[in-house]
């Protein structure tokens, strides 16, 4: 199975690398990483859209070093990104990209994924939900245990259908959380969202935007209720 904790780690090493500071990714710029991930666009075609990105914003540089703008997030770099994965698909040869799924290669190992999945569902049963969050909370929990259960049974199925499967109890919970939450505190966090998004929006799809936005939203929802991410990725913050 790829290794989704490199694939994170690397765009934002790249990223950081090419702007020259430490700055921290912000949610937005982690929710666009996910939408990137979860489209099995190759890891090289995001490095190499950052460097393309950071290219031509070094030669701006150098031609009108007073006009240019500093570089302040992912987002900014999210059109090159497209155009060298629409390169990539043109110069493709048929080579897969397709996500393994033999845990020996990425330390999946079997017990820690059980353990993962069991802590969660430990998290889930202990948080303070108002209907309907907290039915549908408590149907994932059981679901997370079984998942543990199945997994340790079967070692050998596909960690690659198990994360597609902790995918749709997220949205699933996600989902719950949007109906429960009060209207005050969706507004706020569409509006935060708009306003962190504005510098970037002439560089994004709209359907990239959206997608963010709804990415951003799912994040700082679960946040505030001290609920965990499912994804396998997620293992790599424990």
């Amino acid at each position: 199975m790829q290794n989704y904790f490199n694939y994170f780690t690397e765009i934002e090493d790249r990223f950081q690398q090419r702007r020259g500071s430490l700055l921290m990714l912000s949610t937005l710029d982690w929710a666009l990483i996910e939408i990137w991930r979860d489209a099995n666009i190759p890891l090289e075609a995001v490095l190499r859209g950052i460097d393309n990105a950071f290219d031509k914003h070094d030669a701006k540089m150098l031609r009108s070093p007073n006009r240019a703008r500093k570089v302040n997030g992912l987002a900014w770099c999210a059109q090159s990104v497209m155009e060298a994965v629409e390169k990539a698909v043109e110069a493709s040869t048929g080579s897969s990209t397709a996500v393994g799924a033999e845990a020996v290669e990425s330390g999946f190992e079997t017990e820690r994924i059980c353990r993962y999945l069991e802590l969660n569902a430990g998290v889930i049963e202990t948080a303070r939900l108002v209907s309907p969050a907290d039915a549908i909370a408590a149907e994932v929990a059981v679901r997370l245990r079984a998942l543990a259960v199945g997994l340790r049974a079967e070692p050998t199925q596909s960690l690659e259908e198990l994360d597609r499967t902790l995918s749709v109890l997220e949205e699933k919970m996600f989902a719950a959380l949007l109906t429960s939450a009060p209207e005050e505190e969706l507004v706020k966090l569409r509006e935060q969202a708009a306003t962190e998004l504005a510098p970037y929006r002439s560089k994004m799809q709209a359907v990239q935007i959206k997608q963010v936005q709804q990415q951003f939203l799912q994040k700082r929802l679960l946040e505030a209720r001290k609920l965990p991410r499912l994804s396998l990725f997620y293992m790599g913050h424990e």
